[in-house]
């Protein structure tokens, strides 16, 4: 079996496509119990014009079309960042197994920054969540996204 570096890696993989977009640069990929991908996707709200168009949304989309079921039992989605409240209340709603994430989401997390959503007893599924893979990797990304936006435009004015 695979280690979680390498399917965060994978997920990172989908967030420079989506700094290549000109999206923020989260990805996501969906990985079933036998070490397959089943499911990726990165941020993609502004292009698509869609609000819920975010790396964990359309990597769960991405996988239930796959599998021909919205219920991803034995999955494990890997996030480059931590997940926000729509994100995750879609995760427990595909039933997911797990989650592991890469930087922490100080302003919107819903794992440790914000709230712990996934501790809470009112739900009927449980997901195992892990934070802090390679999150140095998913912070430099987002770091330079950043900055690329808050540098001059490059128009010849002084």
């Amino acid at each position: 079996m695979r280690s979680d570096e390498f399917y965060m890696h994978r997920a990172l993989d989908q967030a420079r496509e989506g700094l290549a977009a000109g999206e923020v640069p989260v990805g996501a990929v969906v990985v079933d119990a036998d070490g397959e991908i089943v499911g990726a996707g990165y941020n993609a709200p502004v292009s698509g014009h869609d609000p819920s168009a975010h790396a964990e949304i359309r990597a769960l989309r991405d996988a239930g079309e796959r599998l021909g079921n919205y219920r991803l039992h034995d999955c494990t989605l890997y996030v480059t960042l931590e997940p926000c409240l729509m994100c995750t209340g879609a995760i427990i709603h595909a039933r997911l197994a797990r989650v592991v994430y890469g930087a922490a989401e100080p302003r919107t997390g819903m794992v440790e920054s914000k709230a712990n959503l996934f501790a809470q007893p009112w739900y009927n599924h449980r997901v195992e969540v892990e934070g802090g893979v390679l999150a140095s990797h998913a912070s430099r990304l987002l770091k330079a996204f950043f900055e690329m936006r808050r540098s001059p435009a490059e128009d010849g004015a002084g």
